[in-house]
């Protein structure tokens, strides 16, 4: 027996909504969820694909998040835009928000979004992706859990708080890079966990303090951030401006309202859309010229682009669909018949 089960992109969605829906996720929600998920598992992020729908499920079982939210948009300032996502996943609120955070950005030259009252599971480069697509530069940023200690300490301060960055190029794909400011994401730690393999000393510390190698023993100690001082730095300035700044929780907030659920972190999402041509006017191809100038003397030499191996995995995934485990996808068919694997 094959220990990989493939699938079509519109199989995976269809698996995707089907699932979620009969957790009793609405419609409009399972749909923005699954592609979410989907585009995770498509561009070869498998700690943010299909694996996600058993976060989402127990998120879901587990009275986290309300899974007929209707969003709430409102215009805080002219160049503002909020979206009260009432505790319902931020997959929707976000898609409800952005043609208003487009048209502001476009207007004013620069715009932001605040997702309020969220659950979020996801990675944060489909957002600045969105962004892209329109023409615009965008920046994501969202706290989490409090499961990261600073650096220095053992104990869990910050979530994963990942920060996402978008630069449209004409005639390619955009520039995007999306990553957490911990050594690592939780959802590998977990995929360790559920493969039997040992993970990195640098990625944790147990509940003890001290380095481990078990996925879940650092899965139930504190992750460390990436690049020491600096990313715990990153983490901070996370906490700050996806926290306090736009009226939501910080990450150790996030873990006190859980209760003890275990379910998907609660808060939420600062995004920044800017239009270049908003400050470069009749000069915004010469100097979206000058940036590509730059991408060539990276990739010239050899190096690569960050976010490039998503690309060529979704060119792949476009033309042959996804694989992902057999065990995983026997997991989330167990779902279905309202038991966990």
């Amino acid at each position: 027996m094959s220990d990989m089960v493939a699938m079509t992109l519109a199989e995976a969605d269809a698996l995707a909504r089907k699932v979620l829906e009969s957790r009793g996720l609405a419609p409009d929600h399972a749909a923005a969820v699954a592609r979410t998920m989907v585009a995770g598992e498509r561009d070869g992020c498998a700690s943010h694909g299909l694996y996600r729908l058993l976060v989402a499920a127990n998120s879901i079982e587990r009275g986290v998040v309300v899974p007929d939210a209707v969003p709430v948009v409102s215009e805080p300032a002219a160049a503002l835009v909020r979206v009260d996502g009432k505790g319902g996943f931020a997959q929707l609120p976000f898609e409800r928000g952005l043609p208003l955070l487009i048209e502001k950005a476009r207007k004013f030259g620069i715009a932001a979004l605040a997702l309020n009252n969220v659950v979020h599971f996801a990675a944060l480069w489909p957002e600045v992706e969105a962004l892209t697509d329109a023409g615009l530069v965008g920046l994501a940023f969202t706290p989490s859990h409090a499961w990261v200690a600073p650096e220095g300490g053992t104990k869990p301060v910050f979530g994963t708080n990942p920060i996402a960055f978008g630069w449209p190029r004409p005639g390619g794909n955009p520039f995007v890079f999306d990553f957490a400011t911990s050594a690592v994401a939780r959802g590998e730690i977990e995929l360790h966990r559920r493969a039997g393999k040992t993970i990195s000393p640098e990625w944790g510390y147990d509940s003890e303090g001290h380095p481990s190698i078990d996925p879940k023993a650092v899965l139930d100690g504190a992750m460390r951030t990436f690049g020491g001082h600096k990313g715990s730095a990153l983490a901070a300035m996370v906490e700050l401006i996806a926290g306090p700044l736009i009226g939501d929780m910080t990450s150790a907030e996030s873990m006190t309202a859980d209760q003890g659920r275990m379910g998907s972190p609660i808060g939420g999402e600062l995004v920044i859309a800017i239009d270049p041509a908003g400050f470069l006017g009749a000069s915004v191809d010469e100097h979206l010229g000058r940036a590509e100038a730059m991408f060539d003397a990276i990739t010239g030499q050899g190096a690569r682009l960050p976010g490039a191996r998503r690309y060529v995995a979704r060119a792949q995934s476009d033309a042959q669909g996804v694989r992902i485990p057999a065990a995983l996808h026997s997991d989330i068919l167990a779902l279905l018949e309202g038991e966990m694997a």
